[in-house]
């Protein structure tokens, strides 16, 4: 149990751990897409049908325009949608909410199907991955560029992970700035600083470049 935690802990920073652009693009993004999720629970509304410009009185003449530009055209988009989920990774996670605006962008065509759709085409890709990763099995000695079933697993894990979080990173960020106050933390571990040692303490090696040869004794006279 205490791993799993753990684990959760660690998608939450992962999923954070981004440039201030890309997070608030991912928060736009996760407010979308989980009003759109949540709104399949009663009337299955399309993605440009739960933007608010409806209830609050702006022109919606724009999005009937799109909506029926969408029709017929936008339904292919979900095999982009799948894609996109499948290369994001902790350093590439702009992929993530790109795919979920190309499957809502699919799903002005296709309903609610775009998000099956784009799953399978993940899970595809990933057992095409794991199939071509069968020979490099036994690799024990790297040398080249190879496909590893564990690489190809954790790999797949992760694409998932923080492809399904995105909806949950705008009320994430909204609960932990609420409770934050209200936490306790640990005391950070004292650091103690490095002794150095002072100017005239600090020896330099002889012979070292720069240093002057040391003065030979001059011979007396009549010695």
């Amino acid at each position: 149990m205490r791993e799993q935690r753990q684990e959760l802990a660690g998608l939450a920073r992962v999923a954070v751990d981004r440039p201030r652009w890309q997070l608030a693009f991912t928060v736009v993004v996760s407010v979308w897409s989980l009003a759109w999720v949540v709104g399949q629970v009663s009337g299955a509304p399309s993605p440009l049908d739960v933007l608010p410009a409806r209830w609050a009185g702006l022109p919606t003449g724009w999005l009937d325009a799109a909506a029926g530009w969408c029709a017929g055209r936008t339904g292919p988009l979900a095999v982009a949608g799948g894609l996109l989920w499948a290369m994001t990774s902790p350093r590439r996670q702009a992929s993530a909410p790109l795919g979920w605006l190309a499957v809502m962008a699919a799903a002005q065509d296709v309903g609610y199907d775009a998000v099956k759709w784009a799953l399978l085409v993940l899970a595809v890709f990933l057992a095409v991955m794991g199939l071509v990763s069968i020979p490099g099995r036994r690799a024990f000695v790297v040398d080249r560029v190879v496909v590893m079933p564990k690489d190809v697993a954790r790999a797949g894990a992760t694409a998932v992970a923080l492809s399904a979080v995105v909806p949950l990173v705008a009320p994430g960020l909204a609960l932990a700035r609420l409770v934050a106050p209200y936490l306790t933390r640990p005391p950070r571990p004292a650091r103690t600083p490095i002794a150095r040692p002072t100017s005239a303490e600090r020896t330099r090696p002889v012979g070292t470049p720069g240093d002057l040869p040391e003065p030979l004794p001059v011979p007396r006279a009549g010695s």
